[in-house]
């Protein structure tokens, strides 16, 4: 394993610690201006990824969820999501990760996403596929949307934007739905659990390391569009066989 993905886990890692220290206790919730809730254990997480990072990669930026944004001396940066499902883990629910990617000159090039609570790690570079736990894993082989499982998030989220009636359509189109969201979501896919999840309104930290990961795992990420960008505010992440029938109808016009 090369540094750059032993010095991601070994912060993933240390940021897990962190989180399952505060995990089930008492927390004060905050809410941030755009009206997500955040605590003390997602910026305490956040400054050991970058205390961790910074000590092994001086030169490098980041831009992280909670801290902002931080520039490098190089063109490479690492874009960090520290507690991915904050409104899990302040309920006490398992399902939530540490995502932490390293974007070279404007390229996802290593992904790693964690989730303490499940001790499940996931980690990717750029040419190498994906291993979860140490087991090299695909996204499946179903090629019909209508033999497909459909990952989704808050129902709430889809239904107050232009995109609810599309989804609708790819209810009816697919053969089953759950409502995972974030990064368990993504999994899902990536592994090859099932084939397609949506995500309506995400922030580049929540899908960086989601996209290098999907990607090496032989699937395929872009935006509602069609896009492969991880900052137009929505993303579509699938075993890439069903990508194309998504896409189509999720910008069809009734």
């Amino acid at each position: 394993m090369d540094q750059v993905l032993t010095a991601a886990i070994d912060a993933a890692r240390a940021a897990g610690d962190i989180a399952l220290h505060y995990f089930r206790t008492n927390l004060t919730v905050e809410t941030k201006a755009d009206r997500t809730p955040v605590t003390k254990a997602d910026r305490e997480c956040e400054t050991k990824i970058t205390e961790v990072l910074s000590a092994r990669f001086p030169e490098h930026g980041f831009l992280g969820e909670e801290l902002g944004e931080r520039p490098g001396k190089v063109a490479a940066r690492w874009i960090i999501d520290p507690i991915d499902g904050t409104k899990n883990f302040i309920r006490g629910i398992p399902f939530f990760a540490t995502l932490i990617a390293l974007e070279e000159a404007g390229e996802i090039t290593a992904g790693v996403m964690y989730a303490p609570a499940l001790n499940d790690l996931l980690y990717a570079r750029k040419g190498q596929g994906v291993l979860a736990n140490g087991q090299r894993v695909r996204v499946s082989e179903v090629a019909e949307l209508r033999g497909a499982m459909l990952i989704y998030g808050g129902l709430k989220d889809l239904k107050v934007r232009p995109c609810w009636e599309s989804f609708l359509r790819l209810v009816e189109g697919t053969a089953r739905q759950r409502g995972f969201g974030d990064a368990l979501g993504h999994s899902m896919v990536i592994c090859g659990h099932a084939e397609v999840a949506l995500e309506p309104e995400v922030k580049p930290w929540d899908l960086a390391a989601t996209k290098i990961l999907i990607t090496e795992a032989g699937g395929r990420f872009s935006d509602f569009a069609g896009t492969d960008s991880i900052y137009t505010g929505s993303a579509v992440i699938s075993n890439g066989r069903v990508h194309e029938a998504v896409v189509r109808i999720l910008n069809k016009k009734l």
